[in-house]
């Protein structure tokens, strides 16, 4: 690979994740002030990134691996993005909100699997280079947060309340529209498979690795895969809402200590997974949403802000210890036969499935705990989950047997 072509893949990934955290971490809190919109109408915009990641197979299995270059659907899609981001800025009410996040991410979930595929084939050793590319993507995040927070200050007390947080739709959508102009300078990436061979609708969904939930131990994986994203469906829908409210200075700039938590705890993973085995790194990773949860509904802004910032930092162990490890374990029991559809199917059931229950019933919970002045009783929200993912935590540790793990299959 030429540096040029690192740079290119480089700045693809900055943009990528640029474009969903400059406007997904504070959706929740821009749903409230800006829409006033319900918890049940706040979990209905959330959960159009779960109905995202149901049809974004179809988009890339069916249409890009057999039909047209991978980098060309990528600009399409992004442009078609840019468009409906601008119509959400100039949105003033839910009704007219909600049709056009559903679009959006219909368009943007398949483009995360585009930028991989665009990169995968520029590489020789996908194993050794791709983490260097992945990472501008964690970078991309984070630079889009600190700049909502310190330079725009769109999230302050004030900036709230003017209604600013509409302006991060109209930086996604110019950030969108480049990333669309620009993917079409990529590397060419032509279509992976034979337009002549019939592919089911079965292995376009990766159900085809259903059968791998006769195993056990990858059933109750599975299971819990699933259940973990209800607790996880809280943090996405309500975090940025929860530390606006408690009067979090530059809430959106603090959240962004998880994706530096992901990058420290990434590069640890491979040492604990081979010190302590899968079973007890999942352990680790479910325990840790109990934590964090638990260190919510009892800090504050005050003398005990630590505990927020400790509960955001644990965001490297809540995700990698338990999602980057489940694709490890996956890929181990899926073996070459069903490496793909496994990825594949546990995409579809947790993103897709698990998240979509999870921010409905966050929705529920937010309802149900509204206090007379209009803000949340945010103590009893964050038990729910809490105890939730503990439960989800001991059922594991009870029924999933441990089993040795392959180290040549941990690779970061």
């Amino acid at each position: 690979m030429t540096k040029f072509i690192r740079f290119q893949l480089s700045l693809m990934m900055f943009l990528e994740f640029f474009i969903w955290g400059g406007w997904f971490v504070t959706l929740g809190t821009f749903l409230d002030y800006n829409l006033e919109a319900t918890g049940a109408q706040t979990a209905t915009a959330f959960s159009t990134q779960s109905w995202g990641a149901i049809i974004a197979p179809f988009i890339v299995g069916l249409i890009a691996d057999r039909f047209f270059n991978a980098e060309k659907i990528l600009g399409i899609l992004h442009l078609v993005g840019a468009v409906l981001m601008y119509m959400m800025y100039l949105s003033t009410d839910f009704a007219e909100f909600y049709p056009l996040v559903l679009g959006y991410m219909i368009a943007y979930m398949p483009t995360l699997a585009l930028v991989n595929s665009v990169s995968f084939n520029q590489m020789v050793d996908p194993a050794k280079e791709f983490s260097f590319i992945r990472v501008f993507g964690t970078i991309g995040w984070i630079v889009a947060g600190l700049v909502i927070s310190y330079v725009f200050f769109w999230d302050s007390p004030g900036g709230r309340q003017e209604g600013m947080l509409a302006n991060t739709f109209l930086m996604v959508a110019i950030a969108s529209a480049f990333l669309g102009l620009f993917s079409f300078t990529l590397p060419k990436t032509p279509p992976t498979v034979d337009r002549s061979k019939k592919v089911s609708i079965v292995e376009t969904l990766g159900l085809d690795a259903l059968s791998l939930l006769k195993d056990r131990n990858f059933l109750m994986f599975f299971l819990a895969s699933v259940l973990i994203c209800i607790p996880l469906a809280f943090y996405y829908q309500y975090t940025n809402l929860f530390l606006s409210e408690i009067g979090t200075e530059n809430p959106t700039g603090l959240m962004t200590i998880g994706q530096v938590s992901e990058v420290l705890f990434m590069l640890l993973l491979p040492f604990f997974f081979k010190r302590f085995g899968f079973k007890i790194t999942i352990i680790a990773g479910m325990l840790a949403w109990t934590v964090r949860y638990l260190l919510f509904a009892y800090g504050d802004t005050g003398d005990l802000i630590f505990m927020l910032i400790i509960g955001i930092a644990l965001h490297g162990i809540c995700y990698d210890f338990f999602f980057v490890s489940g694709q490890i374990y996956t890929n181990f029991k899926a073996g070459n036969r069903f490496k793909s559809s496994a990825q594949g199917l546990i995409t579809l059931a947790t993103y897709g499935v698990g998240m979509l229950v999870g921010f409905y019933i966050a929705g529920l919970i937010a309802d149900a705990n509204i206090l007379p002045d209009n803000l949340h009783d945010w103590e009893s929200i964050w038990i729910f989950p809490a105890a939730f993912a503990l439960g989800v935590m001991l059922l594991f540790a009870i029924f999933f047997k441990n089993e040795e793990i392959d180290n040549k299959n941990i690779e970061i």
